[in-house]
């Protein structure tokens, strides 16, 4: 079966499977793999490159930027409040901006939507160890875990926190209330 005769096979759309050829001669014009690929790649260029990233060359102009990716974020948010995946990179690009107020009042709205996202808590717990946020940090891992106390990673990594901290006591009083809100977990 030539070339031409496979890229114009007809199917069925309610059995799916290849009709009758009629002419089975073959087609006047030859097209060769070669000719295909040129052609191919002739469209690849076709495409409309992604614009260059924008400079920023003064404060004002860095405050339009930051107002229209808040926008941006805000109408996601908006559209679809229950995406988490919008909340959390809204928040991160806050965080990247070095606005951390921001970043945890984003993490505040997005859980007073979902409360029981695990990956949003633990987003929020890191993003505050990294801006080096103790008590901030402790504050959301004792929520998390209140919230949620079935929840293994809080409490590992609640304990790993103190434990680099060397706050030893913290660690033991963490894995105390390990006990006593999960009797069962030995």
């Amino acid at each position: 079966m030539n070339l031409y005769l496979l890229i114009n096979t007809l199917y069925d759309e309610t059995q799916l499977l290849p009709l009758q050829v009629k002419d089975k001669s073959p087609a006047e014009l030859q097209i060769t793999a070669e000719q295909l690929l040129r052609e191919a790649k002739e469209r690849e260029l076709e495409i409309v490159p992604p614009p260059p990233r924008q400079k920023i060359s003064d404060p004002e102009e860095l405050q339009e930027y930051r107002l229209k990716k808040r926008r941006a974020f805000e109408d996601s948010i908006r559209k679809n409040r229950g995406n988490i995946s919008n909340w959390i990179k809204y928040a991160k690009w806050e965080e990247e901006q070095q606005e951390i107020r921001r970043a945890r009042s984003v993490y505040e709205r997005a859980l007073d939507v979902d409360h029981r996202n695990i990956t949003l808590w633990l987003k929020y717990a890191e993003m505050e160890m990294r801006g080096r946020q103790v008590n901030h940090s402790r504050n959301v891992w004792d929520r998390a875990v209140t919230i949620l106390p079935r929840a293994n990673q809080f409490w590992y990594k609640y304990t790993y926190m103190e434990e680099m901290l060397k706050n030893i006591a913290g660690c033991r009083q963490v894995g105390a209330n390990t006990f006593i809100h999960r009797p069962h977990a030995v």
